[in-house]
Formats: structure tokens, sequence, C-alpha cells
């Protein structure tokens, strides 16, 4: 842990001592103030829970009424097709009985399906309380679907509810759509549904004898209640629905006057749920209340409300648990901060290890010990494996690139994207014919040391090394990193091999081994970079166009006539990127295989080794000097 003090210097402490501090100032804490912080908490967290209740009991019940509303209004959007087009209607009066009566079987919201005409006439079935299903062709309304009830609607009009309708037989709330042939308005299909069977749906949120559900229309009438026969407090409804909320005969809800809100509960609020407590009698309840709209002409008030005597059980409940808490508490402290210590020591161990594979310096990372504590072994396991993948990684990921994806953040740096490059192509000549006097192991060999040539002098100067193709590479630079002399670099980068792969043919030759002729052909312009391939098997690999000619400068670097040790060939888009470069020759035009029109192309001095503190014969350019 470190702490700058005021002189700006960082303070840096021990684990074992931060674990053993934080957790005696947690003792000192929690002993003073472990009462207080109970009490608050509990009182809290009761609350909280109640809040969360509060809000999906409401969005429970608001569901219902919205699944149940929502049948109605879809059995008539689903019908009207067919009353416009003329299938169902008067002039079918059988049929239309019949497919009316299915759909009232088929949908037990549904009470009423009636069609009336703009002269009155109405044609519709009937559930009964009794479940028997009733024809209704006459201009006599069906129950509580006289035309005052009915909406006001037009030929454009949508899924309009209207208001509850009061009948002798129950309460009924509707929804009618219009029926249009011919561009003329000429009825209306409606769809009711009986208070009574929602009553019974929404019953089954009513969670006992301590909670209670209602609905209260616009114009204050109660027009639902779960527990009409025998209220919490007892009795039952003055009579039958609808009536005054405060005439109804539920002294809960006559007390809603005098409520006082509650304000614990502001995320309940926040959704449009009020939530106040009343007083009936000597007793306390807790009443919630939120306006709901869509299925009738004006919002209606559901809410519910249960015995306050809940809370308070919960609240003594949990005040009779702090008191245990307060010795567990005592105990747990003493054995965690011996715990603690014991835990800071792999985890001090676990920091170091850390850092170094920050650094990325996989060969010193030390396996961390298994441990009793089954989290912490899994923990050493984990980073174990951890280190071994990364070791296996960076074996086939070229260090240098794996350094610049974890400094830039590798999805976002590994993201194919069009770049300017410069790409480098390099080719054994005659490579399968020195590997057929050779041995697996000395072939192997061979290359391991030839490559590790290339790869040093590349990633010297900041280049990627892409991919060994059998016993050539691929490198190129200007990605991850943007940098504006990536052409000069990877000039630099084949003149460094050329000197590099010299050396190591003379001492081949003094041992009696084979040389190497190395071909290297250069190409700058836009390429796509970053990661390509598919689903789990990606790789960070550089494609297009100048990646093509660059492998095309290489081959044709083969057909030089000299047969020299080292040729570099480069196109003329990398040498205009060149202000400084003037060792190199012209080698005419040539026409790349795979390419349409001609490239020019240019041939390096592999040797030349620019030094600006003299001025010396050998920096004359190779086609002066000739």
């Amino acid at each position: 842990m470190k702490k700058r003090n005021r002189s700006g210097r960082r303070i840096i402490l021990p684990l074992t001592t931060v674990v053993g501090l934080g957790f005696g100032a947690f003792v000192a804490i929690a002993i003073g103030a472990v009462l207080a912080l109970s009490v608050s908490a509990n009182f809290q967290n009761t609350f909280s829970l109640l809040n969360d209740k509060t809000v999906l009991s409401t969005q429970a019940l608001e569901q219902q009424l919205t699944t149940h509303f929502g049948s109605v209004q879809n059995s008539v959007v689903g019908l009207k097709p067919y009353f416009d087009d003329g299938t169902l209607g008067f002039e079918n009066r059988k049929r239309t009985l019949q497919d009316l009566s299915i759909a009232l079987e088929a949908n037990r919201d549904l009470t009423i399906l009636s069609l009336t005409d703009v002269d009155g006439r109405r044609i519709g079935v009937y559930r009964a309380p009794s479940g028997k299903i009733w024809h209704i062709d006459s201009a006599k309304p069906p129950p509580g679907l006289d035309s005052p009830d009915l909406p006001v609607i037009t030929k454009t009009s949508p899924p309009t509810w209207g208001p509850i309708v009061v009948h002798e037989v129950g309460l009924f709330a509707n929804v009618s759509v219009p029926v249009v042939q011919n561009d003329e308005m000429i009825g209306v299909l409606t769809a009711a549904s009986s208070m009574e069977d929602l009553t019974e749906i929404v019953s089954s949120l009513d969670e006992g004898p301590d909670n209670s559900i209602f609905i209260i229309s616009d114009d204050g009438n109660l027009i639902m209640h779960s527990d009409a026969q025998r209220l919490q407090i007892g009795g039952q409804l003055n009579g039958k629905l609808p009536i005054s909320w405060q005439r109804a005969g539920d002294p809960v809800l006559a007390a809603m006057v005098d409520e006082t809100p509650l304000e614990e509960f502001e995320k309940a609020a926040d959704l449009g749920v009020s939530v106040s407590i009343v007083e009936a009698g000597e007793e306390e309840f807790i009443l919630m209340k939120a306006e709901i709209g869509g299925f009738s002409d004006r919002p209606w008030t559901i809410g519910q409300y249960y015995r306050g005597a809940t809370v308070s059980r919960e609240v003594q409940r949990l005040a009779g648990s702090m008191f245990v808490g307060f010795g567990a508490l005592v105990v747990s402290v003493l054995v965690a901060f011996w715990i603690g210590r014991r835990v800071a020591r792999p985890l001090r161990n676990l920091a170091v290890q850390s850092r170094r594979i920050g650094e990325l310096s996989l060969n010193e990372v030390e396996p961390l010990p298994r441990s009793r504590v089954a989290e912490l072994d899994q923990v050493a396991l984990a980073f174990n494996s951890m280190v071994e993948g990364l070791k296996a990684m960076n074996t086939y990921v070229p260090r240098s690139l794996f350094i610049k994806l974890m400094r830039l953040g590798g999805s976002k740096a590994a993201e194919a994207r069009e770049m300017d490059l410069t790409v480098f192509f390099t080719d054994i000549v005659g490579f399968t014919a020195i590997s057929e006097n050779l041995s697996a192991e000395e072939t192997a060999g061979l290359l391991n040391d030839h490559f590790a040539i290339l790869v040093e002098a590349v990633e010297s100067d900041g280049g990627t090394v892409d991919k060994f193709l059998g016993d050539g590479m691929l490198a190129f630079w200007g990605a991850p990193d943007e940098r504006a002399d990536h052409a000069e670099a990877a000039v630099r980068t084949a003149r460094r091999i050329a000197v590099a792969q010299h050396e190591a043919n003379e001492k081949a030759r003094s041992e009696g081994r084979p040389v190497i002729q190395l071909r290297i052909g250069i190409h700058s312009g836009p390429a796509v970079v970053g990661n390509v391939g598919a689903f789990d098997r990606w790789n960070y690999t550089v494609v297009g166009d100048t990646v093509n000619a660059a492998e095309r400068l290489q081959t044709l670097g083969r057909e030089a006539e000299d047969r020299p040790e080292i040729v570099i060939l480069a196109s003329s888009d990398t040498i205009a990127r060149l202000p400084a470069e003037t060792h190199y020759q012209p080698v005419g035009k040539h026409n790349l295989r795979g390419r349409s029109g001609t490239m020019e192309v240019y041939r390096l001095d592999p040797f030349y080794a620019p030094d600006t503190s003299i001025d010396s014969a050998e920096n004359v350019p190779v086609s002066a000097a000739e």
C-alpha cells in the first residue's frame, strides 16, 4: 500500500501491517457503533424490502389488469376485419352468432360481444354468471351496454374504452371499435368484461387475511374489493358495488382522508406508487395506491393495504437478532483478524508475481504455493495455469507485438482497420536444395539461427513480426504503433539484416556449413491490419495489395543476374518516402504477378551504413559508383 506524506513521498506499508491495522480499526469502530448502526441498518433494510415489495406487488396487480383487459381489447381488434369485409354482420346473423359464441368460449376474460349498427339494432352474445351463453338479436342491448353507456367513436377511432357500466347483473368494463365498410361507419363492435370475473383473477394476488386489494373508479366509487365478503377488521361492505369508497363500510378506505405519507418509500413514489399509513380503530395499516389508465374513459386508482403489525414484527425480530449478532461479531472479528494475517501472506506474494507479469518478465515469475484455504488454493492454481498459458502464448506471439497490444489495449489496438504501412518480405534462395543435405535437426537449427537474426533486427527498430512462411518472414512497420518513418525503419532493418547475415555466412564458411543467400522485398502503402480470422481462431496480421506487392518484389529479387549474397528490392512508393536515401539504383519497371500495371523497382545497397559524421567514399550512391 502506498500513501503520500506532506513532503510528497509515498509511504509504503507491508500488506500484513495494513491488514492488522485495518482489522484493529474495524474492531474499535464496530464495538462503539454496532448498536446504533444495527438499529439504523435494520430499519432501512426493512423499509427497503417493503419498498421493493410495494413496487413489485403494485406492478403485479397492474400486470394482471393489463393482461385481462388487453385480452378483451384484442378480441374486438381481431374480430373487426371480419365485420369490415362483411364476412360477419347482420346479413349473416346465424354465422355471426356462432362465431361470436366461439370467441366468447375461447376467451374467459370476455363477458359480452356485441355489434350495434347506426340504427340501434344489436346482435351479440352474453355469458351469464352461471356460464350459459345467451344470444342477443334484437334492439334491446345486452346487460350494461345501452347506447348512452358506449363511448363516442368515429370510423377512424382506435379501440376506445368507455366508462364503467352499472347494471342489475353487475359491473362491466367495455371497449369498442368502429365497423367500417366502403369507407363508411356502419356500426360499433363492443366487448365487455364483468368486474366480478376480474375480482376472481385479482384475488389470486391477495397474500392472505392481512392483505386486501381494491380498485376505485375516477368518480370515487369502489368497483372491486378482494375482501368484500369479509374485511380484515371484520364485517363486510355495506352494499353492492359500485359504492363510494368513503361509505363502503371499509374503515381502512374511509381513513384515507387522514392518511400520512411514508417518506421512506421514495423508490415507490418515483414509480408512481404512493405509500402511506392510516389508522382504523386501534390498528395501523400500510396503504399503497397508484393510478392506471387505458381501461376506462378516465384513470382508475388501484391499491392494496395490509396490517402495519407485519412491519412491527419484522423490526422486533431484527432487533432481537441484533443482540445475538453483537456477540457473534466480537468473535468473528477476532477470528477474522487472525485469518486476515494468514491470508495476507500469499496475497503479498501474489502481488509480487503479478507485477512481474505486468512487466512481461514471465521467466522470473515463481509459481504460487498451494494453500489449505480453498479459495487461495484455487487462486494459486489459476494463477500458475495463467502464467503457463502466457508463456506458451508468448512463444507463438512475437514479444514486441505482445507488449504493444498490452500497452495500447488489446481489443481496440487489434481491431482490423486500414493503415499506411511498410511491408517487408524475406526468403532464402534455394533453401530446398540446401535442406536436402541436412538432417531435420540441422535444418531446424539453420532456420532458427536465421530467424533469430531477422527477429532481432525487426524488433530493434520497432517493427512487428507477422509470421514465418516456410523459410521466409513477413514483417511490417506502422502498426499497431503509428509512425511516420515506417519506410526508413524498414530499410534500416533490411541493411541490419544484411550485415548480420553476411557475418553469419562468413562464420558458416569457416566451419564448413551452408551459407544463405537472402532476398528482401519492401513496399509501402495502405493495408488492412488487425485481427483477421473467424470464431476463436484469430490472427493479428496484415493483408492487402501492399502485402502481395512486397512478396512479389522478394520473388523478383531471385532474378538478379549477379546472384549476390543479399538482394534488397524496394518499390517506388517506398523510395519516395526516403528523402535522405541516395544509395539505390533503378532496375526498371516490372509487371508483378497478380497486379495490373507496372511498378518502378529499385535495388538498395545492402551494406550502406549512413554516417553523418564523416564524408567517405563508401557513402557514394550505388548508381554513381557504377
